[in-house]
């Protein structure tokens, strides 16, 4: 285990103080246990990303309703002959 020297306002080292002992615990436990549940919140958000980024069901089109894409292209052929037509 590290020190870590920390610099804050007076009043809220005087609010920590009393959080603290309300608490049952010191300033330091609490600022540490402070940063390692930041910790845990990043990695939890970072592989929540990761995976979503990994799912290409969810983004790139692998999960579209029947006949989405091909419908989308019978469409586009459409307005190219109705175009040409007129």
């Amino acid at each position: 285990m590290k020190n870590l020297t920390i610099t804050v306002e007076d009043s809220v080292l005087e609010w920590a103080r009393v959080e603290a002992a309300r608490r049952g615990t010191s300033v330091s436990r609490m600022v540490g246990d402070f940063m390692a549940e930041l910790q845990q919140r990043e990695d939890a958000y970072e592989r929540a990303y990761l995976a979503w980024r990994t799912d290409e069901r969810s983004w790139q089109g692998g999960a579209t309703p029947q006949g989405g894409a091909a419908a989308a292209r019978k469409i586009g052929g459409r307005r190219k002959t109705g175009q040409a037509g007129a």
